[in-house]
């Protein structure tokens, strides 16, 4: 199977058959399964969901009894994934599934041209379609978050990624984990490529994103990466 679709969701009943249906016609006639993680959801997002995989063998549901955050969700579905490659979005549809495409074949660039499976193509939210109050607190936590951990990288807060599975599992865990992909893929000795996407305005659900929640738990992350960083070696390996 060539790619794996993982989407975290919470109670976004509202959005699983739009969503899902935007995610079939744009992977039309690729190799794919879709996999949600249900994080604990309250409302009815688990019902939609099996309602669409009755009629839909590509989806895989799997959840969680409890929450445990959007980080443990994705690594629930990437350790499930029946694919070689895994694309991340999330389950609000802000994110476009129609920029899947184009982001796993610049991984399939990046591999042909010497960068094997150590590239994670993360999407970059030029026009954000958000509250103000939340592009205020990601702007002050990308700036933080570059300075202190130079992974030149735009926007790491965008759900929109690709990336290889096998190399994601052999990445240190933490919660949070997955607004610092960048930064722990250039920590094993990958590469990273930012590329442009399409970003739209939540018009079903609630988001679940706050000031408290997301702006100042995330500087205290950038701090506990900046010190796996440093601890980090990457060895040069001589064959004899």
């Amino acid at each position: 199977m060539d790619l794996s679709v993982v989407v975290p969701v919470k109670n976004e009943e509202e959005n699983i058959v739009p969503l899902i249906d935007e995610i079939r016609k744009a992977l039309h006639g690729m190799d794919y399964e879709i996999v949600y993680v249900d994080d604990g959801s309250t409302d009815g997002t688990l019902m939609r969901l099996h309602e669409v995989g009755g009629s839909f063998p590509r989806l895989r549901v799997i959840r969680h009894r409890n929450s445990c955050g959007q980080s443990t969700a994705v690594l629930t579905g990437v350790r499930h994934a029946r694919g070689n490659w895994i694309a991340t979005l999330d389950g609000d549809g802000q994110n476009d599934p129609a920029d899947i495409p184009r982001m796993f074949e610049k991984v399939k660039d990046c591999r042909d041209s010497g960068a094997k499976s150590l590239v994670c193509v993360c999407g970059y939210r030029r026009t954000r379609r958000d509250t103000w109050l939340r592009r205020i607190s990601s702007r002050v936590a990308n700036g933080v978050r570059r300075g202190l951990l130079k992974d030149d990288t735009p926007d790491t807060g965008c759900g929109l990624k690709v990336f290889s599975r096998e190399v994601f599992l052999s990445l240190p865990y933490f919660d949070h984990m997955h607004r610092f992909l960048p930064a722990l893929f250039l920590r094993n000795g990958g590469a990273v490529v930012s590329v442009e996407v399409n970003h739209r305005e939540r018009t079903r659900g609630t988001s679940k994103y706050g000031l408290f929640n997301r702006l100042w738990v995330g500087i205290v992350d950038i701090i506990g990466v900046a010190w796996l960083q440093r601890r980090s070696r990457i060895p040069e390996i001589i064959e004899e």
